[in-house]
């Protein structure tokens, strides 16, 4: 019955027309920061396949769009996959997340994987992986606080404050930026008893939570859509709008949140001011929401 199952959710290019495109929202954040960054394994990701023709797929993409990668690969559980189902510009997702489930805290600590993470200087992981490898999480945000580095988390969903409260509670003070959107914010705010659904004051509220790192003021950055993106840094509340676009030039949503934190980490991580980083990430969420998928253009274009 699973083998039909995901059989039927890939192969339904007999009545529709299908696109592929490699996924995860850490992994699309990833590729578009490496897209905006452009040198060679200026990037690097870390994760889980299964020993497939999916997860074969996935390496060759992610090696052609230039970015480094050390995959966990599991030998019995087959590559997650996500199915998008486009009604108009929105979207409904259908997920199985099989082998990007399996991944394993001492895959990361292997020699070639943690060599990996002591060359880099920021770290990005979405909120989904709490699920998965919470202490994954920690040991990279332990490195992170002991070298001053750049350690950085995404609410990711609702469910995730609700359900895995505790997991995200012990990983906060870690985290120096914290990305999120307006439900996510708002469901946050919920459980972890803020008391407001003002973005902003909920923004303020996170930064001021438990923190390792003293060095680093905590900065959170909530988008909404259409509506301008709430930031909150150094006991400031500043909105920026969103860059305009008419209904009829939305293809699909999906990925826009992920692409917007790709393109103000590519110039996070080159020393821009605030401002322009937003301005990045706002050109980029603009530019995903316009194709199917999280498509990246040649970039050479």
């Amino acid at each position: 019955k699973q083998w039909y199952q995901r059989r039927v959710a890939i192969t339904a290019g007999e009545n529709y027309k299908v696109s592929y495109s490699p996924g995860g929202a850490t992994q699309n954040t990833i590729r578009v920061a490496q897209w905006y960054l452009k040198e060679q394994d200026a990037t690097t990701f870390v994760g889980c396949i299964g020993q497939d023709t999916f997860g074969d797929k996935l390496k060759a993409c992610m090696k052609k769009e230039g970015i480094r990668t050390n995959y966990l690969v599991d030998p019995v559980v087959p590559t997650g996959v996500c199915a998008v189902l486009i009604t108009g510009g929105n979207r409904s997702l259908v997920t199985r997340l099989d082998a990007a489930n399996e991944y394993k805290h001492t895959h990361l600590i292997s020699p070639a994987v943690w060599s990996l993470v002591t060359d880099a200087s920021f770290y990005y992981i979405a909120g989904y992986f709490l699920t998965v490898s919470p202490d994954s999480m920690i040991e990279i945000g332990e490195h992170a606080i002991k070298e001053n580095k750049c350690f950085s988390m995404n609410l990711s969903a609702p469910f995730l404050s609700q359900f895995f409260k505790d997991p995200m509670t012990k990983l906060l003070p870690y985290c120096d930026i914290v990305f999120g959107n307006e439900d996510e914010a708002r469901a946050f705010s919920k459980d972890f008893g803020l008391n407001s659904n003002d973005l902003g004051v909920i923004a303020q509220k996170i930064a001021a939570m438990p923190k390792k790192n003293s060095q680093r003021s905590r900065i959170v950055i909530f988008t909404q859509g259409a509506d301008p993106t709430v930031v909150f840094k150094d006991g400031k509340v500043k909105e920026y709008p969103v860059i305009a676009i008419t209904a009829e030039d939305i293809v699909d949503t999906n990925g826009a949140g992920d692409a917007f934190v790709g393109g103000f980490l590519a110039d996070y991580v080159q020393g821009k001011d605030l401002d322009e980083c937003i301005q990045n990430g706002a050109h980029a969420a603009h530019m995903i929401i316009q194709v199917s998928g999280c498509t990246l253009p040649d970039p050479q274009s």
